[in-house]
Parts: structure tokens; sequence; C-alpha cells
């Protein structure tokens, strides 16, 4: 579909839509900038009959008077209508309105950052129950799309509603960040011609956000682009830090307090870690926060292998949050040259290795594809062994347990050439994989896997140590 990068199966969820002889209530979510009002206005561009967007901490008289706007230009008419006085009287007119231009095509009524209008004490969810549950649901021809960044806000109203939207959901879409694939696709279609190494420390530094990657400029380098985004005055992602969780979640305080300790923890850390850290009280609170946070990407969580879920290690995912807490908080360096001089430092090392760590974890299906597995049941997850006094510790940077017996110790390494085994890191790996064999009782067979970015030097202790070897080129592939 012209304009649109990626998204095949929401595009093949909304073509679907059209095609059936039902109404249909579809609920779409993720977070803010990830393309979801572009996304329907592309796919629905010639069925949008009525599209209304919720304006941000504005009143009932303000969501009710942006409505009418709205409907009249809508109509194609001059002749102003008078506001409703509530929002069940705001429905009524809608379905006046709807009525007075009877069809048989499908018709999509959008309702973009749906959250936004359920202002407190406005009835605004009540009234939609009752319009969803005893017009638009009998209209075979419509589909009502509702919208929102507030992931939270959708799951826990919508989702989940206990009320009269119970179970009414048609269809559901969580749309997430580009991968790398199609971040690759969507720089090129902006005219933006890099190498996958250039491209891959633009994704560690902003993620597959496409508002964020639209401020990339031909002919201008990662560092460059980097540089202008993050350490100018009035950079795109200067300070969308700060605005980026207050948009999303209500009490962001606890949101950010969880991404700031996962951020100082690049192993990650279990959800009592994350309590002691944080000093927040356990309870159901502390889960709901968790939740959103999983559900809008920010963080993933990983059970170790042989552990059970109440072991699961939670880790900050968000390629941006992570780089900005890192890197441009408190960076007294702006202007032309300021990253440039940061990525030669130390910090940017250990940071680009748990940049590229997180990364790799997020292209699974990928990395199974390269490795020949896609047809294998697996399950992927991490290994730490805490060691006893006197023995070291080992840590699996990705484990992929296999139904045919076998185990990918997976091997995560970035660096700007061939990755080189010397002898050290040769017995280091030999070490690893017997403390896991030993340790976890595992009678599967084990394989130390690498994945970097230009591959492995093949030298005297690559054979007999390494069984495989993935370069990042395997994490751009469709998979």
């Amino acid at each position: 579909m012209q304009g649109l990068i990626g998204r095949e199966k929401e595009i093949q969820i909304l073509e679907d839509v059209l095609a059936s002889s039902y109404a249909e209530l579809v609920a779409l979510y993720g977070r803010r900038r990830v393309g979801k009002t572009f996304l329907v206005r592309t796919v629905y561009e010639k069925q949008i009959v009525f599209e209304l967007t919720g304006l941000k901490d504005a009143s009932l008289a303000g969501q009710l008077e942006n409505f009418t706007s709205t409907l009249a230009a809508s109509l194609y008419t001059s002749v102003p209508l008078t506001p409703p006085k509530s929002w069940f009287q705001a429905f009524r007119m809608l379905i006046t309105a709807l009525e007075a231009r009877p069809s048989k095509k499908k018709r999509v009524v959008f309702l973009d950052e749906f959250p936004w209008l359920d202002t407190p004490k406005s009835g605004f969810l009540s009234a939609f129950d009752h319009f969803w549950n005893n017009w638009a649901s009998r209209q075979s021809n419509l589909i009502v799309v509702i919208c929102g960044s507030a992931a939270s806000w959708m799951i826990q109203n919508i989702v989940r509603n206990k009320g009269g939207l119970h179970n009414r959901l048609t269809r559901r879409i969580r749309l997430l960040p580009f991968n790398l694939c199609e971040t690759e696709r969507f720089l090129n279609a902006q005219r933006v011609i890099l190498d996958r190494y250039q491209i891959l420390q633009l994704f560690m530094a902003t993620g597959g956000i496409p508002h964020y990657l639209k401020g990339i400029r031909p002919g201008e380098s990662a560092a460059q682009a980097i540089d202008r985004l993050c350490f100018t005055n009035d950079g795109l992602l200067r300070d969308e830090f700060q605005n980026l969780y207050p948009a999303l979640f209500n009490h962001s305080e606890k949101h950010i307090g969880i991404v700031r300790a996962l951020a100082g923890k690049p192993s990650g850390l279990t959800r009592k870690e994350i309590i002691e850290t944080c000093g927040f009280p356990s309870g159901g609170t502390l889960t709901k926060t968790m939740e959103e946070l999983l559900e809008s990407g920010f963080i993933m969580g990983y059970t170790p292998f042989q552990k059970a879920s109440r072991d699961t290690v939670f880790k900050l995912a968000d390629e941006y949050s992570l780089f900005y807490l890192k890197f441009i908080e408190n960076s007294r360096a702006t202007g032309e040259g300021a990253w440039l001089t940061r990525s030669a430092g130390a910090s940017w090392k250990s940071w680009s290795g748990l940049a590229f760590e997180n990364i790799c974890l997020k292209h699974i299906r990928q990395i199974k594809k390269a490795l020949g597995i896609s047809g294998i049941y697996s399950e992927e997850s991490i290994w730490r062994y805490h060691p006893s006094k006197g023995e070291e510790g080992v840590q699996v940077d990705l484990l992929i347990d296999r139904n045919d017996n076998c185990i990918n110790l997976v091997e995560i390494k970035f660096s700007a050439q061939p990755f080189v085994i010397d002898k050290k890191y040769a017995a280091d790996l030999q070490t690893k994989r017997q403390v896991f064999l030993e340790k976890s009782g595992t009678r599967k067979s084990a394989f130390v896997t690498m994945l970097t970015t230009f591959g492995v030097k093949n030298n005297e202790h690559y054979p007999g140590t390494v069984q495989n070897q993935l370069k990042m080129d395997a994490l751009f592939e469709v998979a």
C-alpha cells in the first residue's frame, strides 16, 4: 500500500475488516509517534466518513465543541451546529448524520486519541457504550476504529472492560515500533542511504519509531544525525523523554522510576529487585505499572532457563530511553561533534554492547531463521549462574532451548570490525559452556553461537570453540 512501510499483518487485519459482513469495533493502540493514525488514514482513506481526535487536557465543553466543528466539516456545511450538552447527545447527532447519508459500502468512524475524550465525570465511555451496543453494532456496513497512545487506558477500559463493552471488540491491534528490516526500508524511502552498521547505530539511539526516523536527513551519517537530533538545543529528541511517559501514563513518575532503575542495571532486575531499588510497595499498583510498560514495549521480561515466572528478569527495551539516560540527560556537550566526541569513550563501548544485545533479543525470529530452526519449537531466555565462593559467575546473553534436543548459547558482541577470539576468550567460552552443562543438568547438545556485527575472524581459536556464527545482516532479514 502506497506510503506504508511494513505493517503487513496490521494492514491485513484492517483489510479483512473491510471484507466483513458485520459491524466491526477495532481497537488500535501503541506508544506515541509509532504511526497509528497514519496507518488508519492510509488504509481507510476512502472509507472514513467521520474522524474525531481527542484534545489533551481539554474540558468536556472543549471536547464537545471540537466534536461539533468536526461533525460540521464532515457534513460539508457552513451552517454552525449547536454544541451538544453531553456525549449522549453528541453520539445521537452522529447517528443522525450517518443515517441521513445511507450507504451500502463500508464506512469508517475513526475516533483518534480515544482516551483523551474520556475527561473526568464526562460520561463519555457510557455514551460510547450506548452508541455501539444500541446502534453501531447493528450496522453491517460500519467500522468503528478507536485509537489511543495511552496503552494502559486502552487495555484497562476497552480490552478488559467489565461493563457494556465487555467482549465487544472484534479486532485488536497493538502497533509496535519498526524492526531493523522495516527501519532500513523506511530510511530508503526517505532517500536516506546508509550501510547497515550505520543504520544499526541509529536504531541503537532512537529505536524503530517512524516519527524519530523522519528527522534523519539524506546525506548525513549516523553520528551527524544523532548530534543534530539529540544534542542541539532544538533537537527533536533532546527533550522527548520528559514528554514521552506523561503523555502515555497517569502518575508516570512510577513508570519513569522503573525505567531509570532498569537503565542502571544492564543485566536486568527481577520484580523483587525493582521493588527494592525503587522503594515501591508490592501490590496491584506495581503490577499494573509493570504491565503497562510491558504492553507499551518499554520493557521486556525473560524467565531464566529452568526458572519459574516469579524469577522473571526485566530489562529496559526502549532504545531511546536507554540512550537518553546514558548520554543526553545532564550532557553538557551540545552541537556539532558532540556525539562523535562521546562515542570515542569507554562509556560508549559498554552502552553499545548492551544496546546491541537488546536489539538482538527483539529479533529472535530473524535469528532463528538465520540458524535454520524457524520450524522448530523453541523457547528463548537468558541464563545466569550466581557463583559460590571461589567460583566465577557465568551469564548467557541469549539461550535458545529447542525441541530437537539442542540448545544455542548465543554470545552477542558489537564491534566495528570482525570480532577476534583470542586464547583467553576461547577459554572463557569453553568454561561457560561447561558450567552451563554441569549446573543446568541438561542432556541436550549445547552449541556456542556467536552473533556479531561483522562476523568472527577464523583464526586458530575459532574451530572447536564456536559451532555457529551470525552477522548483523541476519537481523535485517524478513522473518
